[in-house]
């Protein structure tokens, strides 16, 4: 006879239960009990919009998953709450930062952004993490680099996948500033992957850009694109501590000499270097300063305003072109056309350039 209380070694555990917070899930039953969807798409954003303004980070960040969501159902309410939330956004400091590999961009930035919130700011990092190439997948493991940050009331840590797209910045990145402004976050960073002249597409979103360099790790101007240099607000040598610090010293000589070479920028602003250390926090209130001695100088200038409208424009023909590339390949007729004109430039029966002027004037 079976016991039927004794328990198989293939049984499972019933799991732990999830807590009971608003997510994208629980908002859509709450569609899919209405009967006119454009009403239920109307119900679905105004409550994220209420959460996002409320500082629910947890809505904040399904909103952004909403965002970055490619399905056209979710685009269509990411649409709507972007645009409900541009009223209440664009009160906030954004900064780039960028920097060569290994040189502690999470480090720097816990650090940074701890000292900012200690001076009463709210921070918001935007962290841009590389997509694979292969298996269009990223690691997304910011908030495990940053914990402390992440943990802190005042603070809201988002890691995105670059997709493959250009100086390695979020498709919806610029989507996710304003979300973050509407939360009530008064300084956003966006991090970047990395350094090269592909990675100037971040300037295109942030009031201030910052560079962040290596001393020690050979010729300091070795493969350090002339774009970006040029690009860079504030320049910073990290890890500037124990037997490092003459060597960051001495970078940061190098660096003013070669900076003296390039054009005064449209700012006025002079690039600044300076040395500093994410592990002892030397240098970290002297950049802090600088920074709002970079924002007071452009603000006055009206530089300022006038870069955010340039960046305003040109987001508008960036999904312009984003949008006529897709809308193209979506086409029935444009896609049976590829196919036949992939086969016959595969089999060398005609040349890529005469395929392609073949499926554009369809």
């Amino acid at each position: 006879m079976i016991n039927k209380k004794h328990k198989s070694a293939l049984s499972t555990s019933k799991g732990v239960q999830q807590p009971s917070n608003v997510n994208i899930e629980s908002i859509k039953n709450i569609r899919d009990k209405r009967k006119n969807k454009s009403n239920s798409y109307r119900i679905e954003a105004s409550q994220i919009i209420k959460e996002i303004k409320k500082g629910n980070r947890t809505i904040l960040s399904q909103a952004i998953t909403l965002v970055e969501s490619t399905l056209p159902e979710h685009q269509n309410i990411a649409n709507k709450i972007v645009a409900c939330c541009l009223p209440f956004s664009g009160n906030s400091i954004r900064i780039g930062i960028s920097g060569v590999p290994g040189v502690g961009k999470s480090t720097f930035i816990e650090t940074f952004g701890k000292y900012l919130i200690s001076k009463g700011k709210k921070l918001a990092v935007l962290a841009i993490d590389p997509s694979s190439e292969f298996s269009k997948g990223s690691i997304l493991g910011d908030k495990t680099r940053m914990e402390e940050l992440a943990n802190d009331a005042n603070a809201f840590i988002r890691p995105s996948p670059s997709s493959g797209l250009l100086g390695g910045v979020a498709r919806h990145t610029r989507q996710a500033i304003i979300l973050c402004e509407a939360a009530g976050f008064d300084t956003i960073f966006v991090e970047t992957v990395g350094v090269g002249q592909s990675e100037t597409v971040v300037n295109t979103m942030v009031d201030m850009f910052l560079l962040l360099m290596l001393a020690g790790a050979g010729d300091e101007l070795q493969g350090i694109k002339r774009g970006i240099m040029e690009m860079a607000d504030i320049v910073a040598i990290n890890k500037a501590d124990g037997s490092n610090i003459k060597k960051a010293e001495m970078a940061a000589v190098e660096y003013r000499n070669a900076l003296h070479l390039f054009p005064v920028s449209k700012s006025k602003w002079v690039t600044q270097v300076v040395t500093c250390s994410a592990i002892t926090k030397k240098g970290i209130p002297e950049l802090a300063d600088l920074t709002l001695q970079f924002i007071s100088q452009v603000k006055k200038s009206r530089y300022f305003n006038q870069k955010r409208k340039q960046q305003s424009k040109q987001w508008l023909y960036e999904t312009i072109d984003e949008n006529l590339k897709q809308n193209f390949y979506e086409q029935p007729k444009i896609k049976a056309k590829l196919i036949e004109l992939e086969k016959q430039v595969l089999s060398g029966t005609i040349s890529p350039i005469t395929a392609a002027n073949k499926i554009l004037n369809i």
